[in-house]
Formats: C-alpha cells, sequence, structure tokens
C-alpha cells in the first residue's frame, strides 16, 4: 500500500481551529505524500478567507466551498469525489482528532484491511474530549448498533481511514446524510468490510463548541431506523 493518503475534513464555523490543525498535519505527515481538503459546509465565520488564503500558500492545500444544505456526510462524499489518492482519511476539524494517529493509520493499512478506525476508549472512560452525558450516549448507540454485526468497537468513530474504491462501488447504497458516516459505510456496503481497531485519545475541543443537536439527533434515528429495514427485508 502506498504511503499517499488525501485527508478530508468537513468544516462549519472553524476558523479558530483550521490554522492549527493544519500545523499539526503538516508536523506528523513529513514522511508521507497527502493532500488535506478542507470541505466547508456554507460557513458564517471567516473560514472561507482563511481556507482560499491556504489554499495559495500550498500546493497540496485543495478545499472545497459548499453553498448546498449543510451535512456532515454529503460534505465527506464532496471530498471523495475531489479526492486525487487511492486511500481516504476523515478526521474533524476541531482538533479532537490528534494527527499525531495518522501516520500509524497509514503504515497499519494494507490490501487486507478495507478501513482503520481510530477508535475511542469510551468503555473505559478516558475520554478527556468527551462529557459522561456523551460518552454514554456514544456507548449505548454502539450497542443499538450491535444488530449489524459491525466489527468495530466504535462504529460512531469520525476518525477513519479507508480505500476510496469502497465509495465508488457502494455510494448509491449508503444512507448519505447526518453524521455518522462511518456507521453509514460499514452497514451500507455491500460487501462485508475488514476493520481494524486503532484506540486513540479523544481530545478537548481547541476552540468553539461541539456542533450536536436534536436535530443531528433524530436525523441519526432515521439512519438506525432505515438500515434495520434494509437489513430485515434483505
Amino acid at each position: 500500500m502506498q504511503n499517499n493518503v488525501s485527508i478530508i475534513i468537513p468544516a462549519f464555523n472553524e476558523e479558530k481551529n483550521i490554522q492549527p490543525l493544519t500545523k499539526k498535519i503538516l508536523k506528523n505527515l513529513k514522511k508521507f505524500e497527502f493532500e488535506i481538503i478542507f470541505v466547508d459546509d456554507n460557513s458564517n465565520d471567516e473560514s472561507k478567507s482563511i481556507l482560499l488564503s491556504l489554499s495559495k500558500k500550498y500546493k497540496f492545500f485543495n478545499p472545497i466551498l459548499r453553498k448546498k444544505q449543510r451535512d456532515l456526510t454529503q460534505s465527506c462524499f464532496d471530498g471523495i469525489e475531489k479526492s486525487k489518492y487511492q486511500n481516504i482519511l476523515i478526521m474533524d476539524a476541531d482538533l479532537q482528532h490528534n494527527p499525531k494517529y495518522i501516520p500509524k493509520m497509514i503504515k497499519k493499512f494494507n490490501k487486507k484491511i478495507d478501513v482503520i478506525i481510530g477508535a475511542r476508549k469510551l468503555i473505559l472512560g478516558k475520554n478527556k474530549g468527551l462529557s459522561e452525558t456523551r460518552r454514554y450516549a456514544s456507548i449505548i448507540l454502539i450497542y443499538l448498533f450491535q444488530v449489524f454485526k459491525i466489527k468495530t468497537v466504535d462504529p460512531m468513530s469520525g476518525f477513519f481511514m479507508f480505500k476510496k474504491k469502497i465509495y465508488v462501488k457502494n455510494k448509491s447504497r449508503f444512507f448519505g446524510k447526518g453524521f455518522k458516516i462511518l456507521a453509514d459505510i460499514l452497514i451500507n456496503s455491500k460487501s462485508k468490510l475488514i476493520t481494524k481497531d486503532i484506540y486513540i485519545d479523544f481530545d478537548r475541543r481547541y476552540k468553539d463548541k461541539s456542533k450536536m443537536n436534536f436535530k443531528i439527533l433524530f436525523i441519526l434515528i432515521q439512519f438506525y431506523i432505515t438500515s434495520l429495514l434494509k437489513k430485515l427485508l434483505i
């Protein structure tokens, strides 16, 4: 497996986090070939001007400025469509996913593995970036998703690496909206995917607040029910 990767970072109002995250990626990926695709989801802060400035500074920096309805999964899909490498890495823009784990994920990735997952230590309770409420909510969601027999301890993770061909082959099958793109890929891909977990420390948000709300929760429930019905009908 070649040591190259397209890093897709969905972002909404992350003006305070874009440059610090970019610097951390540069620091940790000096030995690898990569591109960074921030996908701005129609932010109303200074994110767009920061992204355009960085795109002039770095050849590997290829942002997308969306003007469509805001949606993290669709932002990721737009980034994947534009990506030039066959290895895709998805991560959050808020620095809760530390780029120091990316080299390890790349090195562990091989022809026998479809998805490498940066798994949070939810059961162990060692997640300084999660409140107890969010930790328990994640555990409950993971328990509910066990019905799909997903082979990972954290199907709710937003930090993972996979082969672009999985998206190309299955994009018409995906639920395609909401915040849990990993679960969508694992559940709705036609073939059973081979996964590998790498435990990570889930950091606190660097700046600003989490964007989790009831609308996102409703879409997640809708995704769960739709996927469950599809499974029962097959």
